[in-house]
């Protein structure tokens, strides 16, 4: 494999802008998109992977490395030229930790915050 697959929730609205800003950032190219909500695309994960593919993003590598959440993001960056800035920055001690508690509480809650950056929250 040559390409960084992308396995995401194709019916999360807050997941396809990301995809679009992926698309957009990765002018290089070298990354495919797999919808998890096809079960076809969703069996090309290991079975592991697939019980946890609609709560986190997950990324396999050229290398066949399988990484999920902010670790997966964060592999990306090498394929976004804009954002290299950012790649010693995630490094940095506790980053890890921060990034990964960050984007859970972002995934659990996706839906909740789609709905809200659309305007239509209400309390």
């Amino acid at each position: 494999m040559s390409d960084y697959r992308i396995y995401y929730d194709g019916r999360c609205p807050i997941c396809i802008a990301s995809r679009k800003w992926i698309e957009a950032l990765a002018w290089r190219g070298g990354i495919t998109f797999r919808d998890v909500n096809h079960p076809r695309e969703a069996a090309e994960l290991p079975r592991e992977a697939q019980l946890h593919a609609l709560g986190q993003m997950h990324v396999q590598t050229p290398d066949g490395r399988l990484l999920g959440g902010f670790d997966a993001a964060r592999a990306l960056l090498p394929r976004m030229p804009l954002l290299w800035p950012l790649w010693p920055l995630l490094h940095l001690p506790g980053m890890t930790w921060l990034g990964r508690h960050l984007y859970a509480a972002i995934a659990t809650r996706r839906y909740t915050l789609s709905r809200c950056l659309g305007h239509t929250c209400r309390r």
